[in-house]
């Protein structure tokens, strides 16, 4: 028998039994569009973890201040004023540093026209965009000089743009903050939630020195509330963290055995650690859906022995009349496969159909990719053959005479 008769039989099988070969691929249809759908939501997931490590900047440690004791309770680091400009400046020196920028923040409100909002004001350097990777997208951003003359200019962010502007272009406008007129100078551009759901684009940027003088007051003049801090790569991570440390001890003259009064914190490898959470609960899903796979596979192998004891007497004649063990074989074969494929077609677009759903309707990130359809498709025929073998094999070893006197 050739291919294509074997083929066109294997197909007039499953015709002459529709309801029951679609309730067979009922289970690959489900399996299917199982995987596919929950691949998509744990890909969704990561790929919105990915982009807010993304947005966080790239090689990132913050220093912490030191912590503080009142009434006998510690108030935990950044509570105590141990870091300033020029910790900061000693860091930037360091050759495993590409940028540092001190920052010292506080909330106020702000005022344009009829409209307030009330958000976080960060006083910062120039080297602030270039350590977080920022872009402005309107305007530019304060400069150098902004800093030693402590001029009153500052940059927003998105969130406070639409909240205190609307459509209008702030850029040349004043602001009012605390009742001070500011010139805003740029915009951030967008950069969305961060890891622990906070809204990065409420924010606003003004010169370190203006925020320590005029709007937040310093009783220590030069300190600063952390310090962030970009490395040149990810290769020399860790051994910027320990000249970070030995930097800062030095300066601040912390003896053997005595603690740290500031704390080194390792951004990107909290976001990394976090990353591969997501990863793994995407590996999850694909997993505990794939059981319905298993359960689709066994539904073959129950219908396809039930088939072959059905048509003994049909397969005893094929035989009879020439056909071969390998004829018999490969086409019980090719009906499992058949109906595991195009129970994964269905199952596909069930899937596909079913990620838009939870986008449209649950407003959830889902990312449908080619490799998890073609994964999907891989495991349903494999799931076809392995579960289809052992009925085409007990087919293709019935004796013809024993086939013809079945009744």
């Amino acid at each position: 028998m050739r291919a294509t008769a074997i083929a066109g039989e294997a197909l007039a099988a499953m015709g002459a039994n529709r309801l029951r070969t679609f309730l067979t691929m009922l289970g690959m249809i489900i399996g299917v569009g199982a995987v596919i759908l929950m691949l998509a939501i744990g890909q969704g997931a990561q790929a919105m973890v990915e982009d807010s490590i993304a947005s966080m900047g790239a090689n990132l440690f913050i220093v912490l201040s030191g912590s503080s004791t009142s009434g006998g309770q510690r108030m935990g680091f950044g509570s105590a004023p141990t870091l300033t400009l020029n910790d900061a400046q000693a860091m930037a020196e360091l050759p495993e540093i590409q940028a540092v920028a001190p920052v010292t923040s506080n909330a106020a409100p702000l005022v344009y026209a009829g409209n307030n909002w009330s958000t976080q004001v960060n006083g910062t350097t120039p080297a602030y965009l270039e350590v977080r990777d920022w872009a402005v997208s309107g305007g530019a951003p304060f400069s150098a000089a902004d800093v030693r003359s402590g001029a009153r200019v500052l940059l927003l962010g998105q969130t406070v743009v639409n909240n205190l502007f609307g459509d209008e272009d702030p850029v040349g406008k004043t602001v009012r903050v605390k009742n001070s007129p500011f010139l805003v100078v740029g915009v951030l551009a967008a950069k969305g939630q961060s890891l622990d759901g906070r809204d990065q684009d409420d924010t606003v940027l003004v010169p370190v020195s203006t925020a320590s003088r005029q709007l937040f007051g310093n009783q220590f003049p030069g300190m600063v509330r952390f310090i962030m801090v970009r490395a040149k790569s990810a290769e020399v991570m860790a051994r910027a963290a320990v000249k970070l440390n030995d930097l800062l001890r030095q300066r601040h003259r912390i003896r053997d055995g005595q603690d740290d009064d500031f704390s080194v914190r390792d951004l990107t490898a909290l976001a990394e650690t976090a990353a591969g959470a997501t990863r793994v609960m995407s590996m999850m899903l694909g997993a505990i859906a794939s059981v319905s796979l298993v359960v689709g596979g066994i539904g073959i192998m129950n219908i396809m022995l039930v088939s072959v004891t059905e048509r003994t007497r049909e397969i005893g004649i094929r035989m009879a009349i020439g056909a071969r063990r390998r004829d018999i074989l490969l086409q019980f074969l090719l009906e499992a496969v058949l109906i595991s494929l195009v129970g994964s077609l269905i199952g596909a677009a069930i899937g596909v159909a079913g990620a838009w759903a939870v986008a449209r309707f649950a407003e959830m990130p889902v990312v449908v990719t080619l490799w998890s359809a073609l994964l999907a498709f891989g495991v349903a025929a494999g799931v076809g053959i392995f579960f289809g073998y052992y009925p085409a094999l007990k087919a293709a070893d019935l004796r013809p005479i024993e086939a013809l006197r079945f009744q």
